[in-house]
């Protein structure tokens, strides 16, 4: 073989080994977000449904991480990534519910959204948190207990709401106000009323609106 066809050669095998280093380097440096999302979101998804069955089958506050993570078959680790604690996998399982509510009062027909008068929208606002309340309260009492209620994304946005009735109302100072008004809707007033008092939703309920009409009268300023 001549001197030229060994040079050939060689640069033939160096130009088929840089083929395949290059063709390894590309494969390596492929993004692998997308099988890790999936990855997560099937972690997510086991760990809710299974925080879900918890919540439901025993006190919500004494569901441990230790327990949703053996319920969800994932490790302390894994679970740890996605929630810190316990009333956070509430929070999340929760907040689709809420979310539903929340655009129904954005966007919603009336009374429970734009269109009603203030006290009849405050009235539609109670009886449909009511029902949410009574369908998710095992979350909502994972989530939404003691000073944690406060600082929940989900009251914020309950407290705007109220504000803005009040202040379409006329109400001159409206922000001691919101947060009395939104008390009842408390989860454990609700489970009290409920479970221990024996309350029905239903007449919690008509309560609440006669309420609401009182408190924000239709036709004028409080």
């Amino acid at each position: 073989m001549s001197d030229d066809e060994q040079r050939g050669r060689g640069a033939s095998s160096a130009h088929r080994v840089d083929g395949l280093l290059g063709d390894l380097r590309a494969a390596d440096e492929q993004p692998v977000a997308p099988r890790r999302r999936a990855d997560a979101e099937r972690n997510r998804a086991q760990i809710l449904a299974a925080a879900e069955r918890l919540f439901a089958e025993q006190d919500p506050r004494s569901v441990t991480m230790d327990r949703i993570a053996k319920a969800a078959g994932v490790g302390r680790a894994t679970l740890y990534r996605s929630f810190p604690d316990p009333p956070s996998v509430a929070v999340a399982l929760l907040d689709e519910h809420e979310r539903r509510l929340q655009g129904l009062l954005i966007h919603g027909p009336p009374p429970l959204g734009p269109g009603a008068e203030a006290g009849e929208r405050l009235a539609a606002f109670y009886l449909a948190m009511l029902d949410l309340l009574e369908r998710h309260l095992p979350l909502a009492l994972g989530a939404e207990t003691g000073p944690a209620r406060f600082g929940t994304g989900a009251y914020g946005f309950w407290r705007v709401h109220v504000r803005t009735l009040l202040v379409d109302h006329g109400v001159e100072d409206p922000d001691p106000l919101v947060d009395i008004a939104l008390s009842p809707l408390s989860p454990e007033l609700f489970q009290f009323q409920r479970d221990r008092l024996g309350l029905s939703t239903e007449r919690i309920g008509r309560s609440l609106t006669t309420f609401a009409r009182q408190l924000l009268r239709s036709g004028g300023p409080a």
